[in-house]
C-alpha cells in the first residue's frame, strides 16, 4: 500500500506542480490518544449531528441541550441552523459545525468558499465541506483541488475545516488521491461521508485514511456510527473524530458497560 500511496503522490506532483506539494509530511503520529474507557473523552471527539432537512428548531435546542450535557464536540448543522445553535450554546465548551457544498459537492467553487464566509461569520468554527466527487473520478484534480483550497482560505484561521470524500462512491486509488488533495490544500480533517450516499464509515476506509495522511491530518468517520462497538472499532482504526446523530445512545451504552463493571 504504501508503495501505490507514492505511486499516486508523485502522479499528482507531476499534474500540479510540486509548490503545493513540499510542504506535505505525512510522517508522525497523531499526538491525542483517545480512552476509549473514559465517557467524557469518546463525548470529546463526537459532533452531535442532525441534518435531516425536515429538522425543526425544536429538534435543534434538544441537539444542543444534549451536546452541553454529554460534553460532545460539537453540533453539526445545516447552515440555515448555525446562527440558532451558536445561541443556544452560548459560552459553552460546545463548538458549531456546519457543511458546505452538501451533500452532492456539485457546487461550484466560489459558491462553497461564499457558504463557508457566511457560516464563520455567523459563528461556525468547523465547516465540512464535500468535494466535487464528479471531478475527481474524471481525473480533474486540480479543479478539486482548488475546490478544497478555496473553502480552506475562506476558513482562514476562524474554523477548522474537514473534507468529505464520500468513500462509498470512490475506488481505492481516488480516495487516496482525495485525502492527499486534501491535505495539500491545507485542510485540517478528511471525512469518510456525508450520510446521504449509499454507504457509510467503514474500518476498512478509515485505516486507509489514517495511512495516506499519517499524522498531519485529522479523520473524522461519519455515515453509519448508531452504537458504541461501531463507534470504538472507527476509533481503533485511526479515527480521532466521529460524526453521529446517536452520539447521546453511544455514550449511555460506555456508561452502562463501565457500571457492569466491564472493559472495552
Amino acid at each position: 500500500m504504501e508503495e501505490l500511496i507514492a505511486k499516486i503522490e508523485r502522479e499528482l506532483t507531476v499534474e500540479l506542480g510540486e509548490e503545493g506539494f513540499r510542504q506535505a509530511d505525512r510522517t508522525g503520529e497523531i499526538s491525542e490518544v483517545i480512552s476509549l474507557s473514559d465517557p467524557a473523552a469518546l463525548a470529546g471527539i463526537i459532533d452531535h449531528t442532525l441534518l435531516k432537512p425536515e429538522a425543526t428548531y425544536n429538534d435543534v435546542e434538544r441537539l444542543c441541550a444534549e451536546a452541553k450535557e454529554y460534553g460532545f464536540a460539537s453540533v453539526c448543522v445545516n447552515p440555515a441552523n448555525v446562527s440558532l445553535a451558536v445561541r443556544l450554546l452560548g459560552k459553552s465548551a460546545v463548538k458549531v459545525c456546519t457543511v458546505v457544498g452538501f451533500p452532492l459537492g456539485a457546487t461550484t467553487h466560489q459558491v462553497k468558499a461564499e457558504e463557508t464566509k457566511e457560516a464563520v461569520g455567523s459563528g461556525a468554527a468547523e465547516v465540512d465541506m464535500v468535494i466535487n466527487i464528479g471531478a475527481l473520478k474524471s481525473g480533474f484534480y486540480n479543479l478539486v483541488y482548488q475546490d478544497i483550497k478555496a473553502v480552506v482560505e475562506a476558513a482562514g484561521a476562524q474554523a477548522l475545516t474537514k473534507v468529505i470524500i464520500e468513500t462509498c462512491l470512490l475506488t481505492t486509488e481516488e480516495k487516496i488521491k482525495a485525502c492527499l488533495l486534501a491535505l495539500y490544500a491545507g485542510a485540517d480533517f478528511v471525512k469518510t461521508s456525508t450520510g446521504f450516499g449509499k454507504g457509510g464509515a467503514t474500518v476498512e476506509d478509515v485505516a486507509l485514511m489514517r495511512r495516506v495522511v499519517g499524522g498531519r491530518m485529522g479523520v473524522k468517520a461519519s455515515g453509519g456510527i448508531r452504537d458504541l462497538a461501531t463507534a470504538e472499532a472507527m476509533v481503533k482504526a485511526g479515527a480521532n473524530r466521529i460524526g453521529a446523530s446517536a452520539g447521546v445512545k453511544i455514550i449511555q451504552e460506555l456508561q452502562e458497560r463501565l457500571g457492569r463493571g466491564e472493559q472495552g
